[in-house]
Parts: C-alpha cells; sequence; structure tokens
C-alpha cells in the first residue's frame, strides 16, 4: 500500500506539480525534501504554497499577454509525503519483520557456513560475512525506497543488533579452555589445545572480524547519506565495531595460549633433565627441538593468513609469554650442576636465536625490530639467572644483585638450592643478602661522575653494604669474570665454542663472563 501511494504522489508531481515553476518554488521544494518535511500535515503544505501563489499570481500583471500563465492551481505544489507520511507511525510493523528476516537469514549463513576458505580465496574471510552484509544492503535499498525519516533509523538500529549477533556468534567459535571447578573459582579459563585447523580458523575469525569492522564504518556512512539530516548526527556504528575489534583481540590471545599449551609438554620436559649429573656440554637438548617444532609448524601458516599489523600484535603476546615462562621455569628444575648450567644456557641461546627467528618464518619483518628488542631483553634475565648460578659461592650475592637487581629473597634462596647448597650453608649467604636491605629491590641509580660518556653503565650504590661490598656493576663483572674457570668438565671448551657461535652473543655487558 505504501508503494502505491509513492507512485500515486509522483503522478501527482507529474501532472500537478507544474513544468514552469519559479526559481523560489524550486528551491523551496528542494529544501523541504533536504530537510524531510514529508511528515508535515496537508494543511500545513496548503496555507505554505497558497501564500507563495498569492504572491505569484500579483506578479502576473506586469506580463506579456503571450507568457504562458503558471499561477495555475498547483503550480510548485510538492506532493511527495502528503499521503505516504500517515504511513510513518505505523511502520514499526515492517521493521520487525525485516529484523526478524534478517536474524533467520544470519542464522541460515551460521548453519552453512563451513569455517573454511575457498581454494584460490584472496581474502582469507568467511564467505558468511559476505552474504550477511549483502542482506543487509538489499533491505537497506528496499527500505530507503519506501521511507527515509525515523522508519529508515529504526532499520538501521536492526542492522545494528543483526551484526552484534554476528560478531557473538565469531567469538562462540573460538576454541574455549577448561571449565572445570578451579576455572570457576578464579574466573581464569584452563589451558587452551588448539589444532592446526583450529589455528587456521582463529586466523580467519581475525580477518573476518577486521572486514565486518572497516565494512560496518561504510554502512553508516551510506545511511548518512540516505537518511533525513535530523537522523544522520544519530548513526553511528561505533559501538558495533568495537564487538568485532574485541573478537579480534581475544582471537589473538587465543592463537597466543594455544601455542603456550603446545609448549606444556616441553617445559616439563626441560624440568626432568637431570641438571645436575650432567658429564659434559652437548648440542642443544631435545626440549630445544620441540620448541623449535613447535614454531616451524605453526608460524609460516599464521603469517601467510594474518596482516602485519596483527601478525605484529601475535608476535608481541608471544614474547610477552615465552621469555618470562622460560625464565620461571628454570626455577622449577632440580639440582643444577656447574656443568648443567652451562648446557641450560646453551640453550637459552638457542630459544633465544629461534624466537628471533619468528618473524623471518613468517615472511612478515616489518615490525621485527621491537619484537627483537623485547625476546632479547627477556632472554637476558634467563642469560643473567644462570650466570649467577655459575658463579662461585663466595660473590654469588654479589653477582645476583648486579645481574638481577629488581629480584627478589624468595628467588635468590631458591637459587642457592639450586646451586646444591644446604640449608645450613645458606644462611651465611643469605645474612650478606639481607645486609643489603631494600637496595635489590629499588636500587639507587647514580650517572658516574665522569660521564659526557652515557654509555657507560650507571653506579649501583648501596650505603647498607659492607665495607668489602662490591660498588658497581662493572666491578662485580671483573670478578664474576672467571666464571667456570679451570671447570673440570671435559665439554667446557666445546660450550664456549658453542656460545661463540650463537646468534647476538657478541651482544651486551657480560660477555666477559665466558672470557676465560
Amino acid at each position: 500500500a505504501l508503494q502505491r501511494t509513492l507512485e500515486f504522489e509522483e503522478e501527482l508531481a507529474e501532472k500537478f506539480g507544474g513544468g514552469t515553476r519559479s526559481k523560489d518554488a524550486v528551491d523551496d521544494n528542494e529544501e523541504t525534501e533536504r530537510s524531510g518535511n514529508k511528515s508535515q500535515t496537508v494543511s500545513d503544505i496548503r496555507k505554505k504554497y497558497e501564500k507563495k501563489l498569492a504572491a505569484h499570481d500579483g506578479s502576473q500583471h506586469e506580463e506579456q499577454d503571450g507568457q504562458k500563465d503558471s499561477s495555475v492551481p498547483g503550480a510548485g505544489f510538492n506532493f511527495r509525503g502528503i499521503i505516504s507520511s500517515c504511513f510513518e507511525p505505523h511502520l514499526s510493523v515492517y521493521i520487525e519483520l525485516e529484523e526478524k528476516t534478517l536474524m533467520d537469514s544470519l542464522e541460515k549463513e551460521m548453519l552453512e557456513e563451513t569455517w573454511e576458505i575457498e581454494e584460490g580465496s584472496q581474502t582469507n574471510i568467511l564467505s558468511s560475512s559476505i552474504k550477511v552484509f549483502v542482506i543487509i544492503r538489499r533491505s537497506l535499498k528496499r527500505c530507503s525506497a519506501l521511507t527515509r525519516n525515523q522508519t529508515l533509523f529504526n532499520l538501521f538500529k536492526a542492522f545494528q543488533k543483526v551484526l552484534k549477533a554476528y560478531a557473538t556468534k565469531l567469538f562462540a567459535r573460538l576454541p574455549k579452555g577448561g571449565t572445570g571447578i578451579v576455572a570457576a573459582a578464579t574466573g581464569i579459563e584452563g589451558q587452551i589445545k588448539t589444532s592446526d585447523k583450529d589455528e587456521r580458523v582463529i586466523c580467519y575469525i581475525v580477518n573476518t572480524a577486521e572486514y565486518c569492522h572497516k565494512t560496518c564504518g561504510e554502512l553508516a556512512d551510506n545511511v548518512s547519506k540516505l537518511i533525513d539530516a535530523q537522523f544522520a548526527d544519530r548513526v553511528d556504528m561505533s559501538e558495533v565495531q568495537d564487538e568485532f575489534s574485541a573478537v579480534i583481540t581475544k582471537s589473538l590471545i587465543t592463537l597466543v595460549h594455544g601455542i603456550e599449551t603446545k609448549f606444556d609438554s616441553e617445559m616439563a620436559a626441560m624440568t626432568r633433565v637431570p641438571w645436575s649429573t650432567l658429564e659434559s656440554v652437548g648440542d642443544q637438548s631435545d626440549y630445544v627441538n620441540g620448541i623449535n617444532l613447535i614454531l616451524n609448524s605453526s608460524i609460516p601458516v599464521l603469517g601467510s593468513l594474518l596482516s602485519p599489523i596483527y601478525f605484529q600484535f601475535f608476535l608481541d603476546k608471544l614474547a610477552s609469554s615465552l621469555g618470562p615462562r622460560f625464565y620461571h621455569n628454570i626455577f622449577k628444575c632440580k639440582q643444577i650442576s656447574e656443568t648443567g648450567a652451562q648446557q641450560m644456557l646453551l640453550d637459552t641461546q638457542a630459544v633465544k636465536t629461534i624466537l628471533l627467528e619468528i618473524p623471518s618464518l613468517g615472511k612478515q619483518t616489518a615490525g621485527a625490530a621491537s619484537y627483537s628488542k623485547f625476546v632479547s631483553r627477556e632472554m637476558s634475565k634467563a642469560e643473567a639467572l644462570l650466570k649467577v648460578i655459575l658463579s662461585p659461592i663466595d660473590s654469588v650475592a654479589d653477582t645476583y644483585c648486579a645481574l638481577l637487581p629488581e629480584g627478589t629473597l624468595t628467588e635468590f634462596q631458591r637459587l642457592l638450592e639450586l646451586k646444591g647448597l644446604k640449608k645450613a650453608d645458606q644462611q651465611s649467604i643469605l645474612d650478606d643478602f639481607n645486609k643489603r636491605g631494600s637496595g635489590i629491590s629499588q636500587p639507587t641509580i647514580m650517572a658516574p661522575s665522569s660521564a659526557p660518556n652515557t654509555s657507560i653503565a650507571p653506579v649501583i650504590t648501596n650505603a647498607a653494604a659492607s665495607p668489602g661490598a662490591i660498588t658497581s656493576r662493572e666491578d662485580v663483572l671483573t670478578r664474576a669474570a672467571a666464571l667456570g674457570r679451570g671447570a673440570a668438565t671435559t665439554g667446557f671448551k666445546r660450550f664456549l665454542a658453542l656460545t661463540e657461535a650463537a646468534k647476538d652473543r657478541k651482544d651486551g655487558p657480560f660477555r666477559k663472563l665466558f672470557n676465560g
């Protein structure tokens, strides 16, 4: 009925609108259409144009007799909306029908979604997202042909509901962790196990959510251009876009957790190595090879499917997880001998090299510089911890304070246990450590007095230290340079050769620890 009414108004406009309307009438008609006056009452419109026609009639006395009389009743009259505007308050039923149709279409598309990408596709996005927006555009076209007032705005709000529902369905498809008693009590999900297919699907969800985020903005722009001016400022898709942004973030974090879970077996294998009884330093351990195998299996696929910005986000999250995890995993090991610490240090260098090669493995090196710096910083903490374990008993406290200035008493005590010291032997060293007071966790840093050269390491002062205490990092490093000297292990020379060949071994102020 509304469609027929609109067609009737068009016919009226063609037959009785007048083809010789004055410029004022034309301008006023265009202004009326722009400002959305379709909802005016017929009497208001008639009064407005009667005044204009009366003024127009007065000017006809000066026109030539041969000129066409443009004061015919109806000339310049805007017929559009004089009847159809009566439908506007009652079109909620139409919007309800459109929303139901859209939701049913969404359900149908999700049931048919294969969560795979067609071979040869260049977009790497799920087909359901494209179909959902096609359906929405058709709905927009139908409604804008009928009305561009409140009803169109109500339909836009229906679009928001449908797109939020789609974001929820994407979110629900992500692999979930455990939901046992511990997870319920802590609010933390359990381990997330992901297969190779799961990793691909997660990447497709990331790309699809990115596509939806972008297309939502374009849809809002289109609606703003079509809808009457009084509603244009209220057309906003930011909440929907936030939903898709949340899907992207959760997907990437899920991807990181899945990789972390794959590392569980390798981290456990690291703690089972008999570090206290190793007789010599050899090649990198089996758990390092396992880590390398996992990354070589997953990273190339992720690099090919994720855009550079999201691959970089994934790398940053992975590095911030694996670096600290490797450090804390050292404390989970049992006693570590000198040879064991040398082997573990070699493994640490190998893991560091593997992590540094991830951007190249994924063939995305745009943001590799910041990632490499972060990995080097995190893995250097594990290296420093192992160097403390290698240090002589009489200087272990000084070395720990210099290499790990943010260390804690609990960590230091656990480190002494890793060195194999008994409780009775630990006490004097702990007393020496405690004399430093709060200087360990909050060291006082002073620039060197001779210092135009800012590359010189700052001096760590500690008023509570004993008179014979070492007062600068360089002094500690000099004393610690004897680490491993005279080690009665047949593989120590080989260890030095291997660490020399390790990537980035030339960097950092701790190289002199291995000059022996």
